[in-house]
């Protein structure tokens, strides 16, 4: 069972989710308006569907000003289904964008499947994508029998982008996972990181790191 929070101006669409979530056995909490932003008071789910067309604030402003409070999945509820819709969406923090009128079956199995993917992924201690070995208990970072040395930060980069590759990554959101939201260090600090390590592994003959052109950096799932 998952403690989810839905939040969509429409009460019809509310209960609809309720229902729907409630007979899977998640505990589902309702909301139809935000008119402040508390971080804090979005922080304790398992998953949050978010409605982006609301009367006191867009959905994808409200998620990029939780994200950094939030690791938990957020997926989009919108009637809006256009690429450049999903794209800002994704640019924003979501996880993934669910196009309205949605099916029972639809909305139930996205959202199972994105809380068995958060848990599988919660409880690995040990993981090798693209080449890359990660012991997460020892925070050790490998490519075959070579161990890749790398700064704690750097080491916090890489650990945000395997456990979450399916997402691409703004700088600001790598600079709140390594400085939090308060930090001060300048954003290029980030790009000097990536460099980094970049460089690192380049030694060890891999490239793990791609860069999605004016959005961000990813992990490559090859």
């Amino acid at each position: 069972m998952a403690k989810i929070l839905a939040i969509d101006d429409e009460m019809d669409i509310l209960a609809l989710i309720a229902n729907i979530l409630r007979r899977d056995r998640h505990e589902v909490i309702t909301r139809s308006e935000v008119t402040e932003i508390q971080p804090e008071a979005f922080q304790g789910y398992d998953l949050i569907l978010l409605d982006v067309m609301m009367p006191h604030v867009d959905g994808f402003e409200l998620c990029r000003k939780i994200r950094g409070y939030v690791s938990c999945p957020i997926l989009f509820l919108t009637a809006k289904s256009d690429e450049e819709d999903v794209v800002n969406g994704l640019m924003h923090g979501g996880d993934d964008y669910i196009a309205k009128p949605f099916g029972v079956k639809e909305l139930s199995a996205r959202v199972n499947a994105h809380l068995r993917r958060e848990s599988r992924e919660k409880s690995l201690s040990r993981l090798t994508v693209s080449g890359v070995s990660f012991d997460f208990d020892a925070k050790e970072v490998w490519v075959g029998d070579q161990q890749v040395r790398l700064t704690p930060n750097e080491y916090k980069i890489c650990e945000l982008l395997v456990r979450r590759r399916e997402r691409v990554f703004t700088r600001e959101e790598i600079h709140e996972e390594v400085y939090g939201i308060d930090g001060d260090a300048l954003f290029t600090t980030i790009t000097e990181f990536i460099r980094s390590i970049r460089s690192k592994f380049k030694a060890r003959g891999v490239s793990p790191i791609s860069t999605v052109w004016g959005v961000g950096y990813r992990w490559d799932n090859d």
